[in-house]
């Protein structure tokens, strides 16, 4: 099976909006900022953001099966943020497939040398894999809830 990314498009959401249940996890997933319930017709504009990207990862069939964004942070990083992938896919290797490609996508598209992300510390999958991708904790920016990370390298691990 061959999975990519590809831009975001109006149908995605409603597939998207599917995997967020609650207020809880919606703001896990896309900040304080982001109420819920929201207006699926209106989740592009609720998470539009400066200069960013949203992406989703599809199979063969365009099937969606994870989505996420990144954005030019400041002048030296890039941020990923709003990672997300369709529950009953989890524990596949698609968030792996996802986060690869989009730290190469936003390596290339920003030419900036450092990204960075936010995972919650309660979320040791989506931990181990930013560390597997070569990611590194950077407690100055951290707190108790949230580790902040970076990557700095030329080529996402795997």
């Amino acid at each position: 099976m061959s999975l990519r990314l590809r831009p975001a498009q109006m149908i995605d959401y409603a597939v998207i909006a599917t995997w967020i249940g609650d207020s809880k996890a919606c703001a896990r997933w896309a900040g304080p900022m982001l109420a819920f319930p929201f207006e699926t017709a209106s989740l592009p504009a609720l998470l539009a953001k400066p200069d960013s990207h949203s992406l989703v990862l599809v199979d063969n069939a365009e099937l969606v099966l994870g989505f996420a964004q990144f954005w030019k942070r400041d002048a030296q990083r890039a941020h990923l943020g709003r990672i997300i992938v369709d529950p009953a896919t989890r524990g596949l290797g698609y968030g792996a497939v996802l986060c690869g490609q989009l730290m190469q996508q936003a390596l290339v598209t920003t030419g900036l040398p450092v990204l960075s992300l936010r995972v919650y510390r309660d979320n040791p999958g989506a931990l181990h894999l930013y560390q597997r991708l070569g990611f590194m904790t950077v407690e100055a920016d951290s707190d108790e809830e949230v580790l902040a990370m970076e990557y700095r390298g030329d080529r996402p691990g795997t």
